[in-house]
């Protein structure tokens, strides 16, 4: 293992916008360097450490301060972790990257059609049938970030094309 300095880049985006797989091709090429990463998924974490959180703001608010919190020990312990939460509020990701320190935004935005056709789960069409209450960018809003360090557009790049604009970026900021 080399010497690396951690950090936490942080994927946001609507539910289905690519955020789950370009978090784990970028943590494929850093564990082929020889860095230390972790990566921390919403639908993992929310069967285990946020299992007795729902989706009202406040349940998704905690959510994200959990997830903060385990962040900032791996960053702060010389880890590169990946997060890919929706995390819709801007507040609650501004505390992130405050408690957090070396944070990179990632806004993995993706077109309101697109992520309903790479839906597999269904959710999208459940949430407009009022199946799924407070569900991101249909019944609860997405705020997008102002001024995230790196913008992908997963609707018009490749994944491959976003992956390595968030590694070059990356190696930009000094991180890998």
């Amino acid at each position: 293992m080399k010497d690396q300095k951690g950090f936490t880049a942080w994927f946001t985006g609507l539910p289905c916008s690519g955020k789950t797989a370009v978090a784990n091709r970028v943590a494929e090429l850093l564990i082929e360097r020889g860095f230390k990463v972790e990566r921390l998924d919403g639908d993992i974490v929310r069967q285990s450490l946020t299992r007795d959180l729902g989706f009202s703001k406040e349940d998704r608010n905690e959510n994200i301060r959990r997830i903060t919190f385990v962040a900032k020990l791996l960053t702060r312990n010389g880890v590169a972790v990946l997060t890919s939460f929706i995390s819709p509020y801007r507040e609650v990701r501004a505390n992130a990257r405050e408690e957090i320190g070396n944070f990179v935004e990632v806004y993995v935005k993706c077109s309101l059609e697109v992520c309903k056709q790479r839906d597999v789960k269904g959710m999208y069409e459940k949430a407009i049938k009022g199946e799924i209450k407070e569900f991101t960018g249909v019944s609860d809003p997405y705020e997008e970030p102002l001024d995230p360090e790196i913008l992908l557009e997963t609707d018009k790049e490749t994944l491959e094309e976003s992956t390595n604009r968030v590694i070059k970026k990356l190696s930009d900021l000094g991180y890998i």
